[in-house]
Formats: C-alpha cells, sequence, structure tokens
C-alpha cells in the first residue's frame, strides 16, 4: 500500500499522538456552537496549526455534527505548478493519529473528468491539506479521504472541478472540504478589508462572484490579494450548491496577528459551512 508520509508532522503541529490530539480537543471546545445546518461542505484554512487551528476548529465542529461516507479535499499546490487537478490515487495518508485510507471509488470515479490526473508527486511536501487531517481523524475518524490538489487556477480548471465534483458525488454523503488562507502579508487593517471581500462572498454563497473577484487581479496575485486556495474554495462552492447546499454560513474569521501579535504582515484565516439548513 502506498502511505503518503506526514510533511509537516512534529513542525507546523505536534508530531505525537496525545499532544496533537490535546491541542486540537482544545481549539475544538473553544469553538463556538455551530449553526442549524446539514453540513455538505466547508472552507478551513492551512497555516501552521497555532495560528489556523482556532478557525479552522468551527469548521470541523460544524461537520462534525453530520454523517458522512466519504471526504473530499481539494487545496493548492504550493510547491509544484501543473494544469488540472491531481487526485493520490490510492493508499493512505499518515497522520499522528493514525493512517487515513483514499477512496478508491471516488477517485475513479473523478477520473473520468479530464480536468482530472492521478499522481503522487504534487502531493509530497504539500501541507495544504496536510493540516486538515488532524481534524478530520479526529473528529471525522475512520473516513476515507479523496486528496485533490489543483495547480493553475483558471477558470476552465475550477468550473470543470466543480462539475466533476457533483458528478462524482451525486447521491453520496460527501464533505467537501476547501483548503485556503486568504489575503497573505499585508498590514491587518488592509488584510481586513481585502478579506471581507471574500467573507461577504461566501457569506452570500456566491462562488461565480468569487471568481469574479479572483479574476480581478493579474495570476501571480491572486494568491496574495485574494485567497491562495481561491480555486478550491470557488470549485467547493459551485459544487456544494449542486449537490444540494443551499445556504452557507461564514463561521469565524481571524488573521495571524491576532496570535503573533504582530500586524505588520498577517495571513488571513477563514472557516465557513455550507448547507442545507435544519430549522
Amino acid at each position: 500500500m502506498t502511505v503518503r508520509a506526514a510533511a509537516v508532522a512534529g513542525t507546523w503541529y505536534p508530531g505525537t499522538r496525545g499532544a496533537l490530539t490535546r491541542q486540537v480537543d482544545d481549539y475544538v471546545n473553544a469553538a463556538a456552537d455551530p449553526p442549524p445546518l446539514d453540513v455538505r461542505a466547508v472552507i478551513s484554512p492551512h497555516a501552521g496549526i497555532m495560528f489556523s487551528g482556532p478557525v479552522a476548529a468551527h469548521a470541523y465542529k460544524a461537520a462534525a455534527s453530520c454523517r458522512y461516507d466519504v471526504i473530499a479535499l481539494v487545496g493548492p499546490s504550493h510547491f509544484v505548478a501543473f494544469d488540472g487537478v491531481v487526485v493520490f490515487p490510492s493508499g493512505a495518508f499518515e497522520t499522528p493519529l493514525g493512517l487515513i485510507q483514499i477512496d478508491e471509488h471516488s477517485v475513479q470515479a473523478l477520473s473520468k473528468a479530464s480536468v482530472v490526473q492521478l499522481g503522487t508527486a504534487p502531493h509530497a511536501r504539500e501541507h495544504s491539506l496536510e493540516m486538515q487531517l488532524p481534524f478530520l481523524a479526529r473528529l471525522l475518524p475512520g473516513l476515507p479521504i479523496v486528496p485533490m490538489l489543483m495547480g493553475f487556477q483558471r477558470r476552465d480548471t475550477i468550473l470543470a472541478l466543480a462539475e466533476a465534483l457533483t458528478a462524482a458525488f451525486d447521491g453520496r454523503r460527501a464533505l467537501l472540504v476547501a483548503s485556503t488562507d486568504l489575503s497573505h502579508y499585508f498590514d491587518a487593517r488592509e488584510a481586513v478589508v481585502l478579506d471581507g471581500r471574500v467573507e461577504r462572498l461566501v457569506a452570500a454563497f456566491d462562488g461565480e462572484g468569487l471568481l469574479n473577484l479572483f479574476e480581478q487581479y493579474p495570476e501571480h496575485e491572486r494568491g496574495r490579494s485574494v485567497a491562495c486556495g481561491g480555486g478550491p474554495a470557488i470549485a467547493v462552492m459551485l459544487a456544494a450548491r449542486g449537490l444540494g447546499a443551499t445556504a452557507s454560513r461564514v463561521l469565524r474569521y481571524a488573521h495571524s496577528g491576532d496570535v503573533s501579535g504582530d500586524l505588520s504582515g498577517v495571513v488571513g484565516y477563514l472557516a465557513a459551512a455550507m448547507g442545507v439548513p435544519t430549522s
């Protein structure tokens, strides 16, 4: 069995079971009670756990109250450039809380889409998906995953992935996860303004509007000024709507300066959930 080794355990988050369990539990216990929502998708950040974990916990606390049979993870590729989407084909991802198996049935369903290719190399160093795994392993244990990395975040790729996700998970209880941070290294005051645009579009469940905002910037500026995983977030929002979600809730916003105290250059973090209201 192919096992993707944890790349940032012991640096970006605790590398031992006990320490990681305590940290995740602390963040989840501190998170607000989730809204009355049958959650179909979440947006969650992917910085070091001390910075983004308190925000991510809100998304996973909301998802943990619902039932799923598979989790589809979509994140940006920070280290390897490529066209389309690369899906890890089989095996498992290693975490300090145990192995998380890959759902090969879902991988095969997704591989029918021309935008999707199978591969392992871009996943080796990538943290955007790995930073979701401590919360998944702790709060949704035993569920298989489908790990996807998006290369160049262009309109055709984003829309094609949204269609592929909708087709592959139609009729299933799938949790879609988009991994993204928001603006990068603006001073805190400007970051709040920039991130507020994304927050409002997510709250309005306006994936098309977020795509339009993304495209207002040159490709090399989108990650810094909007969101490094903007493409994955848009694709997941569109797919969630295609799979029946009717509402979106922003659960938490924060930035790195809230933890570090350094407001001169911060990274923004957002937790959100999309689904069907239950009351």
